[in-house]
């Protein structure tokens, strides 16, 4: 937060920027910043903000304090529309200007974007904002892979956590023109793992597709400035000045300030909020859940219309927040909420849409109907959001007279149930998941023509085996036999296609008719987040096809962006591709979603030891152990970890836990040969690794592509194994 403050010695207003509470306690960050902010107060230039001091409250936050200038941030003037191409080149010169004289001081600025800088009502660009400078002669300590700066401006060599050095602010200069002639960013995606996916990966957009004035010789300039290898961007930012210098003197002083863009106005866009339950007993919050998730799968349909995912709408869920607030967050402009109360055989829904941005009330409607009805109502309520937004969605008009939600089942005791099921199923607890299948069990005896049902029971039993809370052959056989079923009610129902390719692979390996019904299920449904997810990590992944299988898992993302399930995934598949900074970086950025989120830090474990950080990654496995410490995988991975970090006795006492549990319940073999593994007892592990693969154990998949199985890879026993589950 930034304010503004009068300096009662000297009688002049300053501006006065806290830092996040956390960076004060921790003294290796606040020492970074103090630094910093000392090195940037000593540049004394006129486009770099003046540092007048450094300091801290009485409550230990952190602040900086500066001066004050009137005017707005480049960020503000962008937010009314693109600037001139005269305007851009000139306010680029004074912005490189500024940073020139700071690459001088051997200071790198990392974080160059329009909140960054504040245009003076003289028309004077200022830097602002030293906080994650950082010298280029020093390296902070940090656990490898760390990513500093803002996402959609950093250069690739900062969002894949390397030494950076004055290049880095070359390539934001280049984003930076790229945004002020379109107001778009040259790199973008639904999340930020999204967004520096494609930085370090795909090429930027062309300026042209936004803007078709924009001079041949500017356009070459900022691609120069975007080039992902440094060596081959600008190599000094007074040449880029001095092109850019070039450029301003071609420019008419007539061309008009305000720029008519090519691309489309932003597509309209709603977050389905999860609906209150109301009932006298309130023990109707799975039917609640369940109705939002079926309005939001009907409105996805619209391809028109942006619709925010199950997960990042779920997360408000028991929240009392301003709808401007969630707006903000979900970058929606509109809002749908209601209320259900429900008692016998009556339900009555209540409905409101609201404008995002004023709270003002758009459309409300109150819906008493039978149980029986439900289908009806919840198409009668998506067409009804349609037909309101019908000035934002001019191409729809008479699309809500078409069915939105497709009915896979007339009986709604049947629904019901299956609500019940899926309530239970997104916690993901092995015990809920138990549950789930006794409700899908019910449903599908109450209409065995319930292809949903019948394909949800497939992905329960599914999930279950991967949890390694039964072995595979009592639970597999029972999800294949459910897909199949699904699948020979409807072919063409994608769920069903996922389940059935999912158990083919990580259960019978017969891999080629598995990869068919993973694209045929995706082919059917391209925004179904879970066939993106478990083709990459049930498929790809275990072949070595790490490059499809990290897109395929960022397109998860992109569908499911708060998803932290399908975040740590990312970081897994780089952790089997051996890339251990990729994968710390993809962790730390979901951990941020959820710091306390057990798979993460799980996750993050197994990358740090691989590097032998064995202290950092015992930190990460006991968080994860602490909210999961029922997992027998994890367990068994920290019994590794242990013994390759010489803690024999530790690894053993682990091992005995292990081997003791196996007689009263499943451990995976694979488990156990894990530990021994670690121990260097080659003989035994392989006994162990022998049954796992005998038994069809989920992670013998990973085989060829494990680390923790390294020891033993040269063997050619080992390759023998390989054979058995990859043919």
């Amino acid at each position: 937060m930034v304010y503004k403050a009068r300096d009662l010695k000297l009688d002049r207003f300053v501006a006065l920027k806290f830092l996040p509470l956390q960076v004060g306690l921790i003294e290796e960050d606040k020492q970074r910043f103090i630094q910093e902010a000392k090195a940037a107060s000593a540049l004394d230039h006129p486009n770099i903000c003046t540092i007048y001091e450094i300091d801290k409250t009485t409550d230990g936050q952190v602040f900086i304090s500066m001066a004050y200038y009137e005017g707005e941030t480049l960020r503000e003037r962008l937010d009314k529309g693109p600037l001139s191409t005269k305007d851009s080149i000139e306010l680029a010169i004074q912005v490189c200007q500024g940073l020139a004289k700071a690459h001088e001081q051997g200071i790198v600025h990392r974080d160059i974007k329009p909140a960054n800088i504040i245009l003076t009502r003289d028309g004077v660009a200022k830097i602002l904002d030293f906080g994650v400078a950082k010298f280029v002669s020093k390296k902070r300590s940090t656990v490898s892979g760390s990513v500093i700066g803002t996402p959609g401006y950093m250069s690739p060599e900062q969002a894949k956590g390397s030494e950076v050095d004055h290049r880095s602010d070359i390539w934001s200069i280049g984003v930076l023109l790229f945004e002020m002639l379109t107001t778009q960013l040259p790199f973008e995606g639904k999340s930020d793992l999204s967004i520096m996916y494609a930085i370090i990966n795909d090429p930027p957009q062309e300026l042209s597709q936004y803007r078709q004035t924009v001079p041949d010789a500017l356009q070459n300039l900022i691609k120069k400035a975007l080039e992902k290898d440094p060596r081959n961007r600008y190599q000094d930012l007074q040449i880029v000045i001095s092109d850019l210098q070039a450029l301003g003197k071609k420019c008419s002083d007539t061309e008009p300030t305000k720029v008519v863009l090519l691309s489309p106005q932003p597509t309209p866009s709603i977050a389905v909020l999860p609906f209150i339950d109301l009932s006298p007993q309130k023990d109707h919050e799975y039917f609640c859940d369940g109705l939002t998730e079926e309005i939001i799968n009907a409105l996805t349909h619209v391809e028109s219309l942006r619709v925010v995912s199950r997960n990042s709408a779920f997360q408000f869920k028991g929240k009392h927040l301003d709808i401007s607030d969630i707006g903000r967050k979900l970058k929606v402009q509109f809002i749908l909420e209601g209320s259900i109360r429900k008692a016998a055989n009556k339900v009555r829904i209540t409905i409101r849409l609201i404008n995002a941005s004023d709270g003002y009330l758009r459309w409300a409607e109150e819906y008493d109907r039978d149980l029986s009805d439900i289908f009806a109502v919840q198409d009668e309520i998506a067409g009804a959001v349609i037909n309101t937004l019908s000035s934002e969605l001019s191409e729809l008009t008479g699309l809500q007279k078409k069915t939105l939600v497709k009915q896979y089942t007339d009986d709604s005791e049947a629904y019901t149930i299956y609500l019940k099921g899926r309530f239970l199923w997104n916690k993901r607890t092995a015990e809920s998941l138990e549950q789930s299948i006794a409700y899908f069990k019910e449903a599908v005896r109450i209409d065995p023509r319930y292809a949903l049902a019948h394909a949800a029971l497939a992905d329960a039993n599914i999930v279950l085996g991967f949890y390694g809370k039964y072995p595979p052959d009592v639970v597999m056989p029972q999800a294949i036999q459910a897909a199949e079923a699904a699948l020979d009610i409807d072919a063409r129902l994608a769920e069903a296609h996922i389940s059935f390719a999912c158990a083919k692979a990580v259960y019978e390996w017969e891999w080629n008719k598995a990869e068919k019904h993973f694209k045929l299920g995706i082919e059917l449904n391209q925004d179904y987040a879970i066939a993106h997810h478990w083709y990459a990590i049930n498929y790809l992944t275990p072949l070595g096809r790490f490059d499809e299988a990290v897109k395929e898992t960022i397109k998860a993302l992109e569908l499911e962006s708060d998803s932290v399930v399908i975040g740590a995934t990312v970081g897994l598949s780089y952790y089997f591709a051996r890339q251990y900074d990729e994968a710390i970086r993809y962790l730390q950025r979901t951990l941020e979603i959820d710091p306390e989120f057990a798979v993460t830090n799980f996750f993050m474990g197994r990358v740090l030891v691989q590097k032998s950080m064995f202290r950092e990654a015992f930190r990460y496995f006991q968080k994860a152990l602490t909210r999961y410490g029922d997992s027998t995988n994890m367990l068994a991975t920290f019994g590794h970890a242990a013994a390759l970090a010489g803690k024999e006795g530790l690894a053993r006492e682990i091992l005995q836990k292990l081997l003791g549990l196996s007689e009263k319940m499943y451990v995976s073999p694979y488990d156990i040969a894990s530990i021994y593994c670690g121990l260097h007892e080659d003989e035994i592990a392989f006994s162990w690794l022998a049954r796992a693969v005998e038994e069809r154990a989920y992670l013998s998949i990973y085989l060829k592509v494990d680390p923790i199985m390294n020891l033993l890879r040269p063997e050619p026993r080992f390759q023998y194994l390989l054979n058995t589950v990859f043919g």
